[in-house]
């Protein structure tokens, strides 16, 4: 299967911020950050959701983000606000807009509605450039259907795994969303991980939802930690004291970058003598191996180590 071009994008973290709060959004833009979004869902109140657009298109317009992706978390396909924010914030910011987010995704004909939308809005503006989406994985159907919402289209760029209303929608009962509340191990092990080979499978990026308790660094740390063992390359900010911990936990060491360059130069002169199979360090690189080594090398050159 062709899988196709997308973006390379850093997801480290990705800083949830209400778009009804001008002064939220003002402090985003000053801050060291892979990743914002915008808020008109959870965030903001049903009366306020127009009022939110309008800040959301001033910041994208006035203000500068530097490396920082801008991306927008609309309303769901099935409320009344869905089609008003894309069209308002598409026609509004489109040139500084990178992604749209779309909650609650069930299966891929919600995706599609956006992306026929934003078809249409690109052709009509002559955006140079196209905006990209993400869905919310956070209902039982959408975990259900997440492969068909994975390979649904070609702008699609990462699935989050949003732990809020999934477990409204599951029946689990947790104190804090995003944490483990007593239960022996990583309770959501199971949805991250299908996550994790849906998205990689598809080309996308898998990423790991809030931790609402920002009080508790060492939980949230721990979270980023289960997460990226999985595979998930990032993780939500609530706020931003997680900021730092979600990019330091998704990055590699410096040791880990410098050890990796080091055994895939060994293997390339390896394959360069015919050979298959080099020994490093007293342990044997060979094309398996080679492919995690990548992983770090590639991850390494997109953060700019």
């Amino acid at each position: 299967m062709t899988k196709p071009v997308r973006p390379k994008r850093l997801r480290r973290c990705q800083l949830s911020v209400p778009g009804s709060s001008e002064k939220m959004i003002a402090k985003a833009a000053t801050l060291d950050l892979d990743y914002v979004f915008f808020d008109l869902e959870d965030a903001v109140a049903p009366d306020q959701k127009k009022a939110a657009r309008a800040n959301i298109v001033k910041a994208l317009n006035t203000m500068t983000f530097g490396r920082t992706v801008r991306c927008v978390r609309i309303n769901d396909t099935a409320t009344r606000f869905c089609y008003g924010d894309i069209i308002d914030v598409v026609e509004g910011a489109g040139e500084n807009l990178d992604l749209i987010m779309i909650p609650k995704v069930l299966d891929a004909d919600d995706v599609l509605f956006v992306d026929k939308l934003l078809f249409q809005l690109e052709k009509d503006l002559g955006l140079k450039n196209r905006i990209g989406l993400e869905c919310l994985i956070e209902e039982v159907e959408g975990m259900m259907n997440i492969e068909r919402i994975a390979a649904s289209t070609p702008r699609l760029e990462a699935l989050i795994f949003g732990m809020g209303d999934y477990s409204a929608s599951q029946g689990v009962s947790v104190k804090a969303i995003g944490s483990a509340n007593g239960y022996p191990g990583d309770i959501w092990h199971y949805q991250r991980h299908r996550l994790a080979i849906a998205c990689k499978s598809f080309g996308l990026d898998p990423v790991d939802g809030p931790y609402a308790d920002i009080q508790n660094p060492d939980g949230y740390r721990e979270e980023c930690r289960r997460a990226m063992a999985l595979g998930l390359v990032g993780k939500w900010a609530l706020h931003p004291s997680q900021v730092f911990i979600s990019q330091e936990v998704f990055s590699p060491t410096q040791g880990e970058v410098d050890k990796a360059r080091a055994m895939k130069a060994a293997f390339d002169e390896a394959l360069s003598k015919g050979l298959g199979a080099v020994m490093y360090e007293g342990k044997m690189i060979d094309i398996a191996s080679i492919r995690i080594v990548n992983n770090v090398v590639d991850r390494a050159n997109l953060i700019g180590m």
